[in-house]
């Protein structure tokens, strides 16, 4: 396992969004070559850049197929083939960590950068989200998965339908937060944070494990159940044995990645010797409505332009954002820093007016969400050790 989470070390915090590690896919610490991108970096490879890669992809699997084919006939060996074979030394048997080598080939970009803007981000929520864990009774380390996940980017998704900070579907989603026609709090990252608290208890409660209940989040707990089923709780078997279509490098790696994240995390400074420029923690007033209400209702018993509203909601639907259906009862609302101070310095009169409104806009009640509570409920539980 140390030679995955080294290698996950080196991407988030080494290899920059300029270079391409080819490696192979199954023996991490074998690298063949560190690739410098020519050309302008962008999220996507330029066409230059694709036909850079797959040349040198194409160059090391003849490499490796020429080598492989040496060795079964026990051919003398030139230099560079002493030197590509020597870096099967560290894996046992040298002829069968060779042994088709070519198809493990593969390419890994860098993510020097965007990890580090990730650790940037993780400072408006970091703090939320220990809270979530604490009291759900969990490892507060937990709060380091979006790293490893999102990067800690709000608008992102994925190709299997995932999205927001914590990558939820909405299948998965729909069991552990809020996701319907008005509300989708996959796009909240506290409210999805809650969301990934629930999921987790549940993996941790059928699995028994941190490491399986962990790369459940990428493979799914009847995934997780089959390889515990073939191996119980030696995970490092189940990493290097479990054989299943869907167990596929980006689960084997899952787990080895959170420990590399949560160990840059934990220690920025030895791979950011230029500093971490930490965003100030959310420190919006939340409120939890106690009675359906509409966008506009709020905006005006808070006195806060609409548009404003929506922008720190970004679990609101179209549908909730235009009006044209109502926020349910117990949907958790963000509101402006101070706003409740400046609500509750009005003259009492003045409020008492704003709650007699009887029109369908009419003023909701709420139940206010005081700082360093994360949701309504009471005091946490142990966390569970990791």
């Amino acid at each position: 396992m140390e030679t995955q989470v080294a290698f996950w070390r080196n991407v988030y915090g080494v290899w920059s969004r300029s270079q391409v590690i080819l490696h192979d896919d199954r023996f991490m610490d074998v690298i063949y070559q560190v690739i410098q991108l020519p050309g302008n970096i962008m999220e996507s490879y330029t066409p230059i850049q694709k036909e850079l890669i797959q040349e040198r992809k194409a160059y090391w699997q003849y490499r490796l197929r020429d080598l492989e084919q040496k060795v079964a006939a026990g051919a003398n060996l030139a230099p560079d083939d002493r030197r590509l074979l020597s870096k099967f030394g560290r894996n046992g048997s040298f002829r069968s960590a060779l042994q088709g080598a070519s198809g493990r080939l593969r390419a890994q970009r860098g993510l020097r950068e965007r990890f580090k803007r990730g650790l940037e981000i993780s400072g408006r929520y970091d703090r939320h989200f220990r809270a979530i864990f604490r009291e759900a009774g969990l490892p507060e380390d937990l709060a380091y998965l979006p790293h490893v996940e999102s990067s800690f980017q709000t608008q992102a998704r994925s190709s299997a339908g995932a999205v927001g900070v914590w990558q939820f579907t909405r299948a998965a989603a729909e069991r552990f937060m809020t996701v319907n026609s008005v509300i989708d709090e996959r796009l909240d990252p506290v409210a999805s944070a809650r969301g990934a608290a629930r999921y987790l208890s549940h993996a941790y409660g059928k699995l028994g494990s941190w490491p399986l209940a962990i790369t459940s989040y990428n493979h799914g707990i009847s995934g997780m159940m089959r390889a515990k089923q073939a191996f119980g709780y030696d995970f490092m078997r189940i990493v290097s044995d479990y054989d299943h279509p869907l167990f596929g490098f980006a689960s084997r790696n899952f787990y080895a990645e959170f420990l590399a994240a949560r160990e840059i995390a934990r220690q920025p400074s030895r791979f950011f010797h230029e500093g971490i420029r930490y965003e100030k923690s959310l420190d919006w007033d939340r409120v939890v409505l106690a009675e359906n209400a509409f966008v506009s209702s709020l905006a005006r018993q808070y006195d806060t332009d609409k548009s404003r509203l929506i922008s720190l909601n970004a679990a609101w639907t179209g549908p909730a954002q235009s009006d044209k259906a109502a926020l349910p009862a117990g949907t958790e609302v963000w509101l402006p820093s101070g706003t409740l101070r400046q609500i509750a310095s009005r003259a009492p009169q003045n409020r008492l007016a704003a709650q007699k409104s009887e029109s369908k806009m009419a003023s909701p009640n709420v139940k206010v969400i005081y700082p360093g509570n994360t949701a309504p409920g009471g005091p946490g539980k142990r966390p569970k050790p990791f």
